[in-house]
């Protein structure tokens, strides 16, 4: 469970952020995010554990920097918070190897991913509000949202029928 919230975490972080740079017209710079991002995400099944913190600290300071610059929050606020999710699913999965395994491990699992995935989406309201402050608020935002919720209640629905 937590390991499909991971990856998916990850190519939504650097895919929205690749999206807010290449909006801005830096398509050049969007490729090596997305470059970043499929490096990101060959740590992962490398176990190369501290690539998470190192990818949340490049990926703020490269949500920041857009922001400093004038560029759409919403897709640099999407950004950071997924980084933020794939870091915290990353320390999670690795506590999670150090639990014994019984039925409580699930149980400590999604509660877990649902406290996460509802800051998440406070996150995600934050930023189509700051969208719509600035008019910025557009059909792609839109498709994203929409496919984000759709990740969600599909992970919704893995949980309730487990």
């Amino acid at each position: 469970m937590t390991l499909i919230a991971l990856l998916s975490s990850i190519m939504i972080s650097s895919a929205a952020l690749a999206w807010g740079y290449a909006q801005s017209g830096f398509t050049s710079f969007a490729v090596w995010v997305i470059i970043f991002g499929l490096g990101w995400l060959l740590s992962i099944s490398q176990r190369w554990f501290w690539v998470s913190s190192f990818a949340l600290i490049v990926v703020t300071i490269l949500a920041a920097l857009g922001l400093w610059f004038g560029f759409s929050p919403g897709w640099l606020f999407a950004g950071g918070i997924f980084a933020l999710f794939a870091w915290d699913m990353t320390d999670f999965r690795q506590r999670l190897v150090l639990m014994a395994k019984n039925d409580s491990t699930r149980g400590v699992e999604r509660r877990h991913l649902l406290r996460v995935s509802l800051l998440s989406l406070a996150g995600l309201a934050l930023a189509s509000i700051a969208m719509l402050l600035r008019w910025q608020f557009t059909f792609e935002w839109g498709v994203f949202l929409v496919a984000v919720i759709l990740l969600g209640l599909g992970q919704l629905v893995g949980w309730l029928r487990k």
